[in-house]
């Protein structure tokens, strides 16, 4: 076997060493968002939060391998969004936006770290409030809650993509609501957090992927996205659209000075991951990134939004198919919900049942991660459907 065979094999989840910068990607992330959450506060300037979350994860991978001879990438996986109610996805204003939270505000954090390209994304929904969620906002929230949960024992070896579509708009329907139209689920791989294994969520005459099969020691990034609406979100202004991506398999000469002076220096500081535009200077970005991306240059991700009074909830996270069973790595518990659906459906209860081990673990094994940084104590929660509370094991 030559050399470069022997990295390409060690490069999944068969290798422990892979394993362990998943996680530590994961738990960092996890600890962004549970810093990030606590913070989010009536008033609070939503940009201000997310170059925190931003600036947390930068600082803790900044100190880990640093004494490796072989310089180790290391850092944002996907910058920290917080879209507010009917805003569906990746809200991460610049600096001059003066965007604040409101008191009941329903807030969607986003965010990815990653390790030597090893990348751990998470998403949470919490509505800004003391006490449970009730009414239509715990409709949705635990909508895509129960979703995630049954998705989570569908991915797994032997299953297909279609199965986890099919299930989870069972479970919208359930409470009531949809699942949003135009969100993936990804197979992620060392730096692509676009593998080119997906979930569509809601297949449709004009959209269609590949059917696939999920295997042992495959990465996932699971995103749930659900809405009291129509489920058929718009870009109503491309000028909020701050998070790109370099698309490497494209060229073209840029004619203007401001886009190859903006053009370079993202080519040398996010060659291939997500970026925000808050980290270049604004002034020439607002130039330059234009004519970036009408070249294709660079991949956006557009900020897209339901009708006024839509609410909408998201939920993603990372789980490692390994051996053993589905490893969910990246999570946060929910608030106390009371949603106004209960959910009798028998597939639905019978996907629940389901368990993500394959093989049972000897017992004590268990950690007792801090408050916020849930691993396997999530991983086989069942979410309770006959009880007004719906809300992620804690």
């Amino acid at each position: 076997m030559s050399d470069e065979e022997r990295e390409e094999k060690e490069l999944d989840l068969t290798s422990p060493e892979v394993v362990t910068k998943y996680k530590s990607a994961a738990e960092i992330v996890n600890k962004a968002l549970q810093l990030v959450l606590s913070e989010c506060k009536p008033k609070a300037k939503i940009v201000d939060l997310c170059e925190k979350g931003d600036t947390f994860i930068r600082e803790q991978t900044a100190n880990m391998y640093k004494n490796v001879k072989k310089k180790i990438e290391k850092g944002i996986g996907f910058p920290t969004c917080i879209s507010v109610n009917n805003t569906v996805c990746h809200f991460s204003p610049l600096a001059s936006n003066e965007s604040v939270f409101e008191e009941g505000d329903i807030l969607k954090i986003d965010m990815g770290c990653h390790i030597d390209g090893f990348i751990a994304v998470v998403a949470h929904t919490h509505v800004l409030q003391d006490g449970p969620v009730t009414g239509r906002a715990a409709d949705v929230i635990a909508a895509a809650n129960t979703a995630a949960e049954v998705a989570l024992r569908l991915v797994r070896p032997g299953k297909k993509n279609k199965d986890v579509s099919d299930a989870i708009q069972k479970v919208a329907a359930a409470y009531d609501c949809k699942i949003v139209e135009g969100v993936l689920s990804h197979q992620m791989k060392q730096f692509v957090i676009d593998g080119n294994k997906v979930v569509l969520n809601v297949p449709g005459p004009d959209t269609r992927v590949d059917d696939a099969e999920f295997e042992e020691n495959e990465v996932y990034a699971i995103d749930i996205v659900t809405t009291t609406g129509e489920g058929k979100p718009k870009l109503l202004d491309e000028r909020e659209t701050t998070i790109y991506k370099r698309a490497v398999d494209k060229n073209y000469h840029l004619k203007m000075k401001a886009s190859r002076f903006i053009f370079s220096e993202i080519s040398q500081k996010f060659p291939i991951m997500p970026f925000s535009a808050r980290a270049l200077d604004e002034k020439r970005a607002r130039l330059g990134l234009v004519e970036c991306t009408n070249h294709d240059l660079l991949q956006p991700y557009p900020v897209l939004h339901e009708k006024p009074g839509d609410l909408v909830a998201h939920i993603k996270f990372t789980v490692l198919l390994m051996p053993n069973g589905s490893d969910r790595v990246t999570s946060h518990p929910l608030q106390e919900l009371q949603p106004t659906k209960t959910v009798d459906d028998p597939d639905i209860k019978a996907w629940l049942a389901l368990g993500t081990k394959t093989k049972k673990k000897g017992g004590g094994k268990k950690k007792k991660g801090k408050k916020g940084d849930k691993t396997e104590e999530t991983t086989d929660a069942t979410v309770p459907m006959d009880e007004p509370t719906n809300g992620a094991a804690a």
